[in-house]
Parts: C-alpha cells; sequence; structure tokens
C-alpha cells in the first residue's frame, strides 16, 4: 500500500499540476472554449493508464520471467522519471506555456484537438510511468490495499497541486522533488532486487545457487523487512519535508 501511495502522489502531483497550469493559462489568455479539450486529454490518458497498468498486471502474473522483466522495466521507468523531474520540475509552468502558447494561433477544432493531443501526451507520459511502477508491484500486494494506497495518493497530490496553484510560493515544489528523488531511487533499488528475486525463483540466473539467494531475498522483497521499507519510503520525506517546511516558517519570522 504505502509504495503504491508514493507512486501515485508522485507522479499525481506532476500530472495534476500540469493540468492546474494549463487550465491557468488558457483562462489568462481568454480561451475558455479549450478547455474541454484538456479534461478530454486527461480523461482519456488516465483511462488508457488504468488499462495499461491492468494489462501489464497480467503478464507479469504469467511467470517469474515476466515478473522480473516488468520490475526492471519499473525500476528504469522511476530512474527516469527522477532524472527528468530534476532538470525539468523548475521549468514546468514555462514548458507548458510554450506548448499551448503553440496552439493560441489555431481557431476552432484544430486548436481543441491541439489542446487535446498536448494534454494527452503530458498527462499520458505520468500515467504509462505510473502503471509499469504498479504493475510491477501487483504480485506481491493485495487489490484493496493497492487501490486504498492509490486513492490516497492521487487525493493528497491534488490537494498539494491545489494548494500550489492557490497559494503559490508558500508551497515548495523544488524542495518536494528533490527529496522525494532521493526516496524514489531507494525504491528503483527494490525494484532492481525484486527482478532479482523473481528470476532466481525461476532458476534463471546462470552460475549462482539461484534457491539460495530467492529464499536470502525473500524477506527484503516479501517480507517484514520490505513492509518497513515500505512505510519509511513514505514516512521519512513527508517528516523531512515538515521540518523543512517550520524551518523556513521559524526564519521567515525572524
Amino acid at each position: 500500500m504505502f509504495e503504491t501511495l508514493l507512486i501515485t502522489f508522485r507522479e499525481g502531483l506532476e500530472a495534476f499540476l500540469m493540468v492546474a497550469i494549463a487550465t491557468l493559462y488558457l483562462r489568462k489568455t481568454g480561451r475558455h472554449d479549450l478547455i474541454g479539450g484538456i479534461k478530454a486529454g486527461l480523461t482519456v490518458s488516465v483511462a488508457g493508464s488504468i488499462a495499461l497498468g491492468v494489462t501489464l498486471a497480467g503478464v507479469g502474473a504469467t511467470s517469474a520471467l515476466w515478473e522480473g522483466i516488468l520490475a526492471l522495466l519499473a525500476a528504469a521507468a522511476v530512474v527516469w522519471c527522477v532524472t527528468h523531474m530534476l532538470k525539468m520540475g523548475k521549468q514546468m509552468s514555462g514548458e507548458i506555456s510554450v506548448g499551448l502558447g503553440k496552439v493560441s494561433g489555431l481557431d476552432g477544432a484544430k486548436a481543441w484537438w491541439a489542446v487535446f493531443g498536448f494534454t494527452l501526451f503530458m498527462v499520458g507520459r505520468e500515467g504509462v510511468e505510473t502503471a509499469a511502477m504498479l504493475a510491477s508491484l501487483a504480485g506481491n500486494s493485495e487489490l484493496r490495499h493497492m487501490l486504498f494506497g492509490g486513492l490516497l495518493g492521487l487525493s493528497l497530490a491534488g490537494t498539494v497541486a491545489w494548494l500550489w496553484v492557490r497559494f503559490g510560493r508558500q508551497v515548495n515544489l523544488t524542495r518536494f522533488f528533490n527529496v522525494t528523488a532521493i526516496f524514489m531511487l531507494v525504491f528503483a533499488a527494490m525494484l532492481t532486487l525484486k527482478a532479482f528475486h523473481e528470476f532466481t525463483e525461476g532458476g534463471l540466473i546462470p552460475n549462482v545457487d539461484n534457491a539460495y539467494w530467492h529464499l536470502a531475498t525473500e524477506r527484503y522483497v516479501e517480507g517484514g523487512y520490505a513492509g518497513l521499507i515500505s512505510v519509511m519510503l513514505v514516512l521519512a520525506p513527508t517528516v523531512w519535508l515538515l521540518v523543512a517546511h517550520l524551518k523556513d516558517r521559524v526564519r521567515a519570522k525572524h
């Protein structure tokens, strides 16, 4: 549940921020008629991401080989996501404004479909990453726990995105992405270990005692240690960000 919460919170926040910034831009430029394209693009991208996640989870459940491959793909998606956000996080608003600015010269259906395609690409990109990450966890988690963690993560992401739009600078997004990047990389390491665990279950690692290593990594992938690490992946960055925010407020008062 906690891994699901962390994934949906981070990825959901990025997607919600994109939608919020794009909507604000269209309103400020007087293109209210194009907001429907954002809503349609968001709906299609979310539906497509869910379908992809279910499909990948089904494929991964067929064998240890596919579960291992899916875990490696998810780890790669996490690393790419972290690298991408650290590079463009500060320029997110500018990137969206430039993209939608190109639509300003279009009229009618062309403008609507351009906004739809822009939103579909921007949000769908996050959705594909999220689907791969969550599908890699499906084999070791109960569906109801994943559903609860996912809904909670999305709710928190939506709240933070709304606070950012409503109060602006009071929400330090740069710090959020930098701090959570550290813990997302830890999560990527866990996914890599999970892939190794699944490969040893199928006896697929050459020149090693697969049975021994499968048993040795069990507690870190599916046992008590895995649960503890999952909890820390959520609690540690939350406490870190809260303490940093309180320190900022104390400095501001003085």
